[in-house]
């Protein structure tokens, strides 16, 4: 085998190589392909999960307002309790006064 000829097996082997990888390169591409109904179940998919974020999100927030506004009601209602029971504290003081002073003219 001369100089000529190895040349030439050696570009037929590399051109058989050469087709033979564009051919599988074909094949997986083939296969892999998506379709375009695939992607429009892909498309439908992401705009409900983006839909499903943002109810999510409003969700959240209004949580989070809810919360707010029973924290405030709550530590209202804990002022009127301190406010009422010092009131009633101050009454019980005032009755047992009223009932010694009572007690008092009774035995005098």
């Amino acid at each position: 085998m001369n100089r000529t000829e190895f040349i030439i097996a050696t570009a037929v082997v590399l051109f058989v190589a050469f087709c033979l990888g564009w051919f599988a390169n074909w094949l997986v591409h083939r296969f892999i392909r998506v379709s375009s109904s695939d992607v429009g179940e892909l498309e439908r998919m992401a705009q409900e999960l983006h839909e499903a974020e943002e109810t999510r999100d409003q969700a959240i927030t209004y949580l989070q307002q809810r919360e707010a506004e029973l924290t405030n009601q709550l530590s209202q209602t804990e002022a009127e309790l301190a406010a009422t029971m010092e009131g009633l504290r101050e009454a019980r003081f005032e009755a047992e006064q009223i009932r010694a002073e009572l007690e008092r003219r009774q035995t005098v």
